[in-house]
């Protein structure tokens, strides 16, 4: 099913069903199988719920899980506000199956028994028709097992060290060969380099992601790792790393530091006199969502390597940034893991009206056929794979004093692989 956006779709009788004036201002993906159930009638809850979700003849529920506290909230606040745009749409637009959709909003708190805990709240007590939501790693392992347990539906939008599958989850984000790998393979060739000092917080992603950097910068680069080190979720001391990276002086400091931990050492750096001026970085980790607390200021020069980046210059991200900041104010920023998680309503969407049902293995069976795409992303052309990935491009974006990212390498699209064959 190719979703396209902006274009005028026709009912079955061939009259245009033109969108009201002031969604053309929004990115608005619609099905013609949604635009037709809003015509031609509506079917029973009965019909297209048979296994006792939140659907009623009006509406159904749906969760959204992330930490509006805690030291994620710097991360996961964008990619809430972009699911709620996405939903806010879609409503707009007639709903799903002729439904509008429910929100009910729980708070994972930066803790990842609070996230099995909130889970296992939306799908056995809210009875929650999908959940979109989760960030880090470690809070998506923490309720996966619920989301199995249960024959629940995630939709999960963060970048990730990949080595996972499970029927149960929609990964909008980007596995390791996606980032991990294709950012080594620019950053060796464009800077030389050979001598990396990796750095991350000490939990599963970066743990995992830096298993597999130091195999591609080892076995495939012919680099060699000259440094490793972990700082615990949160912490804000980074003299001592940064003094090991002064002796070592590596070609490429490769960092996974996460949430509100990045103000503290990128300004950290600064201080100690280690800029782009004289030295190369490039974090996996670092989206405009973490640039607002750091200060574009303290990064300035450094690299991300990401899918999508604000500042892209295409039509669809333009309309997405102005509906995102007309709902969620000026000063927003959107980054990577925002604009995925913008992207899950939509695919969701997509598979339910696919299916004709909300029910969640018919809705998973409709998202494994291989022809569900997003025609005009805010990133680009994105298409779900059977494997329950998105095929995207990886980007690399520098970091410039206004807190925005400008773009210098852009790869083909790139088919996802969450168990890349040497990595495992």
């Amino acid at each position: 099913m190719s979703v396209n956006l902006f274009t005028p779709q026709k009912s079955s009788t061939g009259r245009v069903i033109r969108k009201p004036r002031s969604l053309l201002k929004s990115l608005c993906a619609i099905p013609v199988s949604l635009v037709l159930a809003t015509h031609i009638g509506l079917v029973s809850a009965a019909d297209v719920n048979t296994t006792g979700l939140a659907v009623t003849d009006t509406e159904v529920t749906v969760g959204i899980l992330h930490s509006l506290t805690g030291t994620m909230a710097i991360s996961e606040t964008g990619a809430q506000q972009a699911e709620k745009l996405a939903i806010k749409q879609i409503n707009e637009m007639g709903g799903i199956l002729g439904r509008q959709i429910k929100i009910v909003q729980e708070d994972g708190a930066s803790d990842w028994p609070t996230f099995a805990e909130k889970s296992r709240k939306l799908l056995v007590q809210d009875k929650v028709a999908a959940v979109f939501g989760a960030w880090t790693s470690a809070s998506r392992k923490a309720i996966l097992p619920v989301f199995e347990k249960e024959n629940g539906l995630l939709y999960y939008p963060t970048f990730y060290e990949g080595l996972e599958q499970s029927k149960n989850v929609i990964y909008t984000g980007q596995e390791a060969t996606q980032q991990i790998l294709d950012g080594l393979n620019w950053v060796a060739k464009e800077k030389k380099a050979k001598t990396f000092y990796l750095i991350g917080s000490d939990y599963i992603w970066p743990r995992t992601s830096m298993k597999i950097a130091r195999k591609h910068i080892e076995n495939v680069l012919g680099g060699k790792v000259v440094g490793e080190e972990y700082k615990p979720l949160g912490d804000t001391q980074f003299g001592s790393v940064i003094n090991k990276i002064r002796l070592r002086k590596p070609d490429v400091i490769y960092a996974a530091v996460v949430g509100g931990s990045n103000v503290a050492w990128f300004k950290q750096l600064k201080a100690a006199g280690i800029t782009s001026k004289k030295q190369t970085l490039l974090t996996i980790s670092v989206t405009e969502d973490e640039v607002l607390g750091i200060g574009g200021e303290n990064l300035e020069g450094f690299y991300s390597i990401m899918k999508y980046f604000q500042s892209q210059d295409n039509a669809n991200n333009k309309a997405f940034v102005a509906a995102f900041k007309e709902m969620w104010g000026k000063d927003s920023v959107i980054g990577d893991v925002t604009q995925a998680a913008y992207l899950g309503p939509w695919l969701w969407k997509a598979a339910v009206e696919k299916a004709g049902s909300f029910d969640i293995d018919k809705v998973v069976a409709a998202s494994e056929e291989g022809d569900i795409e997003l025609t005009t992303a805010p990133e680009g052309y994105v298409k779900l794979d059977p494997n329950h990935h998105l095929w995207s491009k990886a980007r690399v974006g520098q970091w410039m004093k206004n807190g925005q990212a400008k773009v210098v390498y852009e790869s083909e699209l790139i088919k996802p692989d969450p168990f890349p064959e040497g990595y495992q």
